[in-house]
């Protein structure tokens, strides 16, 4: 689809000589979603696709009552050429500190929690899981999504995940540089690749980085309870007690060298196709795929009576509880679903989330 941008307007020719213009009304960027709901569409029609390269819309009128389809992936197209015309015309102001955590939950525990003013960039991805090869790059990171579509049922729309990491790598572009930016991380497998892969994309920014472990600052610092115990996660923290660590902080930015090697350890884990990683003894180690699978069938085995079959989603949540570094519940409902396909596990209902069937072992499996 060839686009052209003559701001606030955008124009997307269509092959069949039909060229769609949208009103950009929005100083943020958008979503799927928002598509249809923000702004404004036109339609026009031209006589020849060579036409298109001297269009302005005020020189035509407006289709009138009349409909186009346009496929999901060519509105995917649309939207990407959108909020980089958003990027380009954004006004960047104000000194506010910037604070990214990978975790969606993480960040609305630090926007409700952390004083204003300050901006909160929640990445929207599971680094504990899936390929990270070459993620950097464009290739990577459709090769990453295109294995999460087929493997792993995260319940959003076909492209949402997408489309929110794309915007938030330009949350990430946008920082300006005379702001403090705070990365918050925890003793885990997802926060700890998630912020070496998040330091490699400021490697171009001269800003102050600060690397604030909540879950070591949590045991440092806070009055531990008994339902904090064996924290692992930054999402897992009250907001309170992350203003309190926030406040508390005492430190240097991280020196180059520190970015450095961070960063080098990102390229080692960014040159292999692994699908899974795990926080031990200090380090991000690559495991198998299956790695989990054993726990799985004995959380199954000891659920499981008279050969009932047991909720997927009960047998995750079962597994889970058992773990000492929770991984992602869509990527434990993969291997179930997998082990089903080996005719390790039988199936009844319809897998398209943990909620819809239920599984068991075969019954030689249970003698």
């Amino acid at each position: 689809m060839k686009t052209k941008a003559n701001y606030p307007y955008i124009y997307f020719f269509d092959e069949n000589n039909v060229v769609f213009v949208y009103k950009i009304e929005a100083e943020r960027y958008l979503t799927l979603d928002e598509l249809h709901h923000t702004g404004e569409w036109q339609t026009y029609e031209i006589e020849s696709p060579g036409e298109f390269d001297r269009f302005h819309h005020e020189e035509y009128q407006p289709l009138v009552g009349r409909g186009f389809a346009v496929r999901l992936d060519e509105h995917v197209v649309m939207l990407e050429n959108i909020n980089k015309q958003i990027q380009k015309h954004l006004v960047r102001q104000g000194d506010a500190p910037v604070h990214i955590t990978v975790s969606e939950s993480a960040a609305g525990s630090l926007r409700f929690g952390l004083e204003r003013p300050k901006t909160v960039i929640g990445f929207p991805d599971f680094f504990e899981i899936g390929p990270l090869w070459r993620l950097q790059e464009k290739d990577g990171q459709d090769f990453r999504f295109e294995w999460l579509g087929e493997n792993i049922n995260t319940g959003m729309d076909d492209y949402e995940h997408e489309i929110k990491y794309l915007n938030t790598l330009l949350e990430i572009e946008d920082i300006p540089e005379q702001v403090s930016i705070y990365l918050w991380t925890a003793n885990n497998a997802k926060e700890q690749t998630g912020i070496r892969y998040i330091l490699t994309l400021l490697a171009g920014k001269s800003n102050d980085i600060y690397l604030i472990n909540s879950t070591d600052f949590d045991n440092e610092i806070v009055d531990m309870q008994d339902e904090f115990h064996h924290i692992t996660h930054t999402s897992e923290i009250h907001p309170d007690k992350l203003k309190h660590i926030f406040e508390t902080v005492k430190g240097k930015p991280l020196s180059d060298e520190e970015k450095r090697q961070y960063q080098k350890e990102w390229r080692e884990l960014a040159e292999g196709k692994q699908v899974l990683r795990i926080w031990k003894d200090s380090r991000i180690i690559s495991v198998s795929e299956d790695y989990y699978d054993s726990l799985i069938l004995d959380t199954i085995r000891s659920l499981q009576q008279n050969d009932d079959y047991i909720l997927t989603a009960r047998a995750v949540g079962a597994t889970l509880a058992q773990m000492q570094e929770p991984v992602s519940d869509s990527y434990l409902e993969y291997r179930i679903r997998h082990m089903v396909y080996n005719q390790k596990l039988e199936l009844k209902g319809i897998p398209k989330s943990m909620r819809h069937y239920s599984v068991r072992l075969p019954a030689k499996a249970t003698l």
